[in-house]
């Protein structure tokens, strides 16, 4: 069953990507909080698409060389606009988090849904985010009910020394406070 944004966001996109797989029989239970500009600190490129599709011309830009050859992506992309873009189906595995682990369990792709968020560890978010953000929460957190307030993370948290996103420009009490009114 491919489960998608259909009914789950209002003003989303999808663009379909093989950067994915089958999850391993493991429900899903965790939610990781990401960000990402194409150059860092460039906004509303298509580069992100780009890596995301496996398509990056990693000679587009020089910050792109370490990209070369490197396949990733996430269930969802919420721009500065917070407009929505998805990539992967939710019950399928997205290669978003990397060498990780959660409450003892490693491979937090295998059991997790990763949005990331258009930025930078250190500028501050847009508020069209946080709400688009808080809505897409609240609608995973019903279709999967084992994603709790306690259970949604920073990549950080699940990567620390290896990741910084979504970093100090992320108000998480604002996130908080939006999702659980």
């Amino acid at each position: 069953m491919d489960i998608s944004l259909n009914g789950l966001c209002t003003d989303a996109s999808q663009l379909p990507c093989t950067h994915f797989d089958e999850r391993p029989q493991q429900e899903v239970s965790l939610l990781v909080i990401h960000c990402i500009s194409l150059p860092e600190g460039h906004f509303g490129t298509p580069y992100i698409d780009d890596l995301f599709c496996g398509r990056l011309n990693c000679d587009a830009h020089p910050s792109f060389a370490s990209l070369d050859g490197v396949r990733v992506s996430a269930h969802c992309l919420i721009d500065r606009q917070g407009k929505v873009r998805q990539y992967v189906p939710f019950d399928k595995r997205a290669w978003h988090a990397g060498v990780s682990s959660y409450s003892g369990r490693e491979r937090c792709n295998d059991f997790s849904i990763g949005i990331e968020l258009e930025g930078t560890d250190k500028s501050p978010y847009t508020e069209q985010q946080y709400l688009a953000l808080a809505k897409l929460t609240q609608a995973l957190m019903e279709l999967y009910p084992k994603i709790t307030k306690e259970r949604i993370v920073g990549h950080s948290d699940i990567a620390p020394g290896r990741k910084t996103d979504p970093g100090e420009g992320f108000d998480w009490q604002h996130f908080f406070d939006l999702t659980f009114a």
